[in-house]
């Protein structure tokens, strides 16, 4: 099984995900996805796979999306994709990638059924 977190270490909830990681004995790649942002097609096909909207998974209180106007921006998957990889901090996190899932997971239940359907 292959398995990716897309990480911000400042995050607890990063952290949190991390840490049930290490917990479950899985190898993982961790990606700081602050400093090695995603391409918009890797950034659209998560969204895919999470089965999730771009709009659906933005950090609508960064002061990057209120200076952007995010929460009036009308919902073209195209143009959020494209402004979420600009600004990577607008992405939810963390985001567990396994072979058969991918979830962003705010708490360690969101990882063990990550894990569960690997």
């Amino acid at each position: 099984m292959s398995t990716e977190i897309w990480h911000n270490p400042r995050c607890s909830k990063s952290r949190t995900a991390k840490a049930a990681l290490d917990e479950a004995g899985v190898e993982y790649v961790e990606r700081r996805y602050l400093d090695d942002p995603p391409t918009a097609e890797e950034f659209a096909a998560v969204l895919d796979r999470i089965g999730a909207e771009p709009w659906e998974v933005a950090r609508l209180t960064e002061p990057v999306a209120k200076e952007l106007g995010l929460k009036d921006l009308e919902h073209d998957r195209a143009r959020w994709i494209e402004l979420m990889v600009a600004h990577p901090v607008l992405i939810q996190r963390p985001i567990v990638l396994t072979d058969g899932a991918a979830v962003v997971a705010r708490d360690p239940d969101s990882v063990r059924r990550a894990l569960d359907s690997a």
